[in-house]
């Protein structure tokens, strides 16, 4: 999943079980998504799936967007 801060699925499921509701919360969690961000759509993806919705929820989908969110 994400390589640069070797975070996989189950972390990401764990996050969002665990109430992170957005992907930036998610991120600022796991570590997800900070350095290169070629992750958060794979992310946002899994954070869906665990949500049980593909609607907005507030999902960021750019790592600029989640740097911004978590500052």
């Amino acid at each position: 999943m994400c390589h640069c801060a070797v975070v996989g699925d189950r972390e990401i499921a764990a996050a969002a079980a665990a109430g992170a509701s957005t992907l930036s919360q998610v991120c600022a969690s796991t570590g997800a998504g900070r350095d290169c961000g070629s992750c958060v759509f794979s992310v946002r993806r899994i954070l869906c799936e665990s949500v049980g919705s593909e609607t907005d929820h507030g999902l960021f989908t750019t790592s600029a967007e989640v740097d911004r969110a978590a500052s």
